[in-house]
């Protein structure tokens, strides 16, 4: 993939951790422990990511953890609470910050590979990264699929505010609920990102 390919990346957060984010920016796991919020992360994922470190740089819970697509399994998993969710978009900018690392799946999995973000995106395969689905006959070609569909940008302990360039919600009551939080975000509506 290519960065002229790559319009933004995601996050996926509550709705109501906008206003912190907008404030704080986006925060690393380690560093969102000491601000008030509600986790959309999986524990049992967590705690693999807990004890990794990325090859040459930090370990993975210092990072943000971006989306190359986040019409993804994690996604999958929250769709039920669709209603109470956001996707943040950022700007690809992003990359041009000191530390930033490229993973061509999940950080979390044992499979996946590092690289620096000058020429990271050369490692993500941009169509199993933004296939509609990963679903295969075969199991190990599915697991590859889905870990392929968490692609990730790391960006070391914050994202600021100043890349936030909108969010997507799935409705009309994502749309409500973000209209009284009293923030400049420009809100889009997409049911299919979220499975809806």
């Amino acid at each position: 993939m290519t960065r002229e390919e790559l319009q933004e990346l995601n996050y996926i957060t509550m709705i109501s951790n906008v206003p912190s984010i907008m404030s704080l920016g986006i925060l690393s796991h380690k560093q969102a422990q000491k601000v008030p919020h509600i986790s959309v992360a999986m524990e049992e994922i967590q705690v693999r990511r807990k004890d990794k470190v990325v090859p040459g740089g930090l370990p993975l819970h210092d990072y943000v953890n971006l989306y190359i697509c986040a019409r993804n399994p994690m996604l999958f998993k929250l769709k039920d609470r669709h209603a109470e969710l956001c996707v943040l978009r950022v700007s690809t900018k992003v990359l041009d910050m000191e530390g930033v690392i490229v993973t061509d799946m999940n950080a979390a999995s044992g499979y996946a590979r590092f690289a620096p973000a000058l020429h990271g995106l050369d490692i993500v395969d941009k169509e199993l990264t933004f296939a509609q689905y990963w679903t295969h006959t075969d199991k190990i070609e599915e697991y590859h699929r889905k870990a392929a569909k968490c692609a990730e940008v790391l960006v070391p302990y914050c994202v600021s505010p100043s890349f936030i360039i909108g969010a997507y919600v799935s409705g009309v009551e994502g749309e409500a609920a973000f209209g009284t939080l009293g923030v400049n975000v420009l809100v889009t509506i997409d049911p299919d990102l979220f499975f809806n």
